[in-house]
């Protein structure tokens, strides 16, 4: 697209393998951006994308994420959704099951900035991925509220830190993505009809709208510091557990 912000620019997604990584990888590709996909998933094992050259990285390793950013040339933007760990119930988890999830989702995309940063210039971008359980913990979420309110606390640190490149997250809510494929078809379809009708916008999210909120943070010169809230309304209505 001509004259637009991210034409030639690099991006690396780290999480660029399935759900809203792809969608940002696949949607950043189409708007002249270098793109590279990075995450845990084998090269062979993933659909191909035009314009964007895929990469393995496990943020679980700092060794990992080091080799990822240290072969690079060239980095305007960086989006970290990756998540790994235990999510559960706390009398259910030990001290090594409990920071699985710290370790992969809050240190991983530490790893992350702190590879990242030292290629960027003023004005390119850092964004993280949280989610909606900082406003709503779900029942054996605990860990996960822990490192998306962590995650959403480093953001506004390291925009103070790390300026002028700009260090944003992005809050998704209740998202059409792969995250629900436990689900046999009957229960994706009960949680689309519930979600639907709790929420202002009628609509379940997409992994396009994360990526659009993504671009738009890497794009916008101004915005620096923020935790972009991208759930339909989901905060200002009754929670879907109410809908059952």
């Amino acid at each position: 697209m001509s004259g637009d912000a991210l034409a030639g620019r690099t991006i690396v997604v780290v999480g660029g393998t399935s759900g809203m990584g792809r969608a940002t990888a696949r949607a950043a590709a189409a708007r002249g951006a270098t793109v590279v996909a990075a995450g845990r998933r084998p090269v062979d094992a993933r659909s191909p994308l035009d314009g964007v050259r895929e990469a393995v990285v496990d943020v679980a390793s700092e060794a990992s994420v080091r080799a990822l950013f240290g072969g690079l040339d060239r980095l305007d933007h960086v989006f970290v959704t990756a998540t790994t760990g235990r999510p559960g119930l706390l009398l259910d988890q030990d001290l090594a099951a409990a920071r699985s999830f710290m370790d992969g989702k809050f240190f991983g995309s530490w790893a992350c900035a702190r590879y990242a940063a030292p290629l960027l210039p003023p004005g390119g971008s850092i964004t993280f991925v949280t989610g909606g359980a900082v406003e709503r913990p779900p029942r054996g979420g605990s860990m996960v509220t822990a490192a998306f309110a962590a995650l959403e606390g480093l953001t506004r640190a390291l925009a103070i830190e790390l300026g002028p490149v700009r260090v944003n997250a992005v809050r998704p809510g209740y998202t059409d993505s792969e995250m629900w494929d436990g689900l046999d078809a009957d229960g994706r379809a009960d949680l689309r009809r519930r979600v639907e009708g709790a929420l202002p916008t009628g609509r379940m999210g997409s992994v396009d709208d994360i990526a659009e909120a993504a671009l738009f943070l890497m794009a916008n010169p101004q915005v620096t510091g923020t935790i972009l809230t991208v759930d339909g309304g989901e905060t200002l209505v009754n929670t879907l557990e109410a809908q059952r």
